[in-house]
C-alpha cells in the first residue's frame, strides 16, 4: 500500500469518506466488503500523506478530528461526482445487449397497461427483451435498472425524464349493473376502497361535489389490481385511474359512469438513467411509452 511521496492516495480517500459516512472503521469495512485491518491501513496511509490525524479516541469510541471533518466535507461531494460520472459514462459489454430493465412503483399500471403492450415495443425494436420489476423503495445509483416509471419517487442520479401521463380518475362498474345509470348510482351502490391509494376517493368526491356521507363504502383492497376482478363481477363501483381500466372499458367488461372523469393531480414520469448499458434503447422506450399513454384516453362521451 506504499505510495510515491507526491501521489495522492485516491483509494485511501475513498475509504476515509466511507468511514466518515458510516461513523466507524468497523461499519466502513462492512460497507466496503473489506477487513477492518485493511480499512485501518488505508486510514494510516491517508493520515501519513496529509501529515495529521483524521480520527481520535474519545473514551471507547473513535471520532473524526476537526481536520478530519473538514477534509471529509470537502472531498465527499467531488468524489461522489466522480463516481456518478464514471457510472454514467460506463459502456461495458454485457451478455444481454438487447435487454432493458424497467423498474416501477406502479404495480397496477404495469399489470394492466404496460406489460400487455410490451410485445409491440419489442417487435418495433427488433426483439428487445424488457424485464419489469416493481418496488416502492426509492431507487439508488447501485440498483440495476435502465428505466424508472413512477408517480411519487424521484431519481437522484443523472437521468433524462419524460412526462408520460397526467392521471385521470373515472368511476366504473359492471355493465350489468350500470345500464342507463347516472352518477347518482354512487349513493346506492357500494364503492370499493383501495388502501394503497387513499388519495383517490377524497379527490374524486371533491371534484363531484360529494362527501363520504353521500356514498356507500364497500370492501377494502390493497391495490387496484386486486379490486378489478371484484368490480368486474360484483355489484359495486371502483374509482380508478382511467389508464388502468381503459382496455376493460373498450372490451365491454367495465362501463364508465358518464360525468365521472376528473384529474387527480398526479403525474406519471419515466426516467432513463444515464448509466444504462443501453441508453439509446432506453430513451426510445420512454418515447414509445409517451405515445402509448396518449392513445390510452377513453372518448369523452364514455
Amino acid at each position: 500500500m506504499a505510495i510515491e511521496d507526491n501521489e495522492v492516495p485516491l483509494n485511501a480517500i475513498r475509504v476515509f469518506v466511507t468511514i466518515a459516512r458510516e461513523g466507524s472503521v468497523t461499519r466502513a469495512a462492512s460497507a466496503l466488503g473489506m477487513t477492518q485491518s485493511s480499512v485501518s491501513r488505508y486510514l494510516a496511509v491517508l493520515q501519513g500523506y496529509l501529515g495529521t490525524d483524521l480520527m481520535e479516541r474519545r473514551g471507547r469510541r473513535s471520532e473524526l478530528t476537526e481536520f478530519g471533518r473538514l477534509f471529509a466535507n470537502t472531498v465527499t461531494e467531488p468524489l461522489d461526482t466522480v463516481c456518478f460520472t464514471a457510472k454514467r459514462m460506463c459502456r461495458r459489454n454485457r451478455p444481454d445487449a438487447n435487454r432493458l430493465v424497467v423498474r416501477t412503483s406502479l404495480s397496477t399500471f404495469a399489470y394492466s397497461f404496460l406489460i400487455p403492450n410490451l410485445q409491440a415495443f419489442s417487435a418495433e425494436m427488433g426483439g428487445v427483451i424488457v424485464d419489469v420489476i416493481s418496488s416502492l423503495s426509492p431507487p439508488t445509483s447501485s440498483d440495476d435498472f435502465d428505466i424508472l416509471i413512477t408517480r411519487d419517487l424521484s431519481v437522484i442520479e443523472p437521468a433524462d425524464d419524460w412526462e408520460i401521463y397526467n392521471e385521470q380518475l373515472v368511476c366504473v362498474g359492471s355493465p350489468n349493473h350500470l345500464h342507463s345509470k347516472s352518477l347518482s348510482v354512487v349513493r346506492s351502490m357500494p364503492v370499493l376502497n383501495i388502501t394503497s391509494r387513499p388519495d383517490i376517493l377524497p379527490t374524486w368526491l371533491r371534484a363531484m361535489n360529494l362527501t363520504s356521507k353521500d356514498i356507500r363504502s364497500g370492501a377494502r383492497y390493497d391495490h387496484n389490481y386486486l379490486a378489478l376482478p371484484a368490480v368486474m363481477t360484483g355489484k359495486c363501483l371502483l374509482i380508478a385511474p382511467e389508464i388502468i381500466v381503459g382496455d376493460l372499458v373498450r372490451g365491454g367488461v367495465l362501463q364508465v359512469i358518464p360525468g365521472s372523469r376528473t384529474p387527480s393531480g398526479m403525474q406519471y414520469r419515466a426516467y432513463s438513467v444515464d448509466r444504462s448499458d443501453n441508453p439509446e434503447i432506453a430513451r426510445a422506450f420512454c418515447r414509445w411509452l409517451v405515445r402509448l399513454c396518449k392513445k390510452a384516453a377513453l372518448p369523452e362521451a364514455a
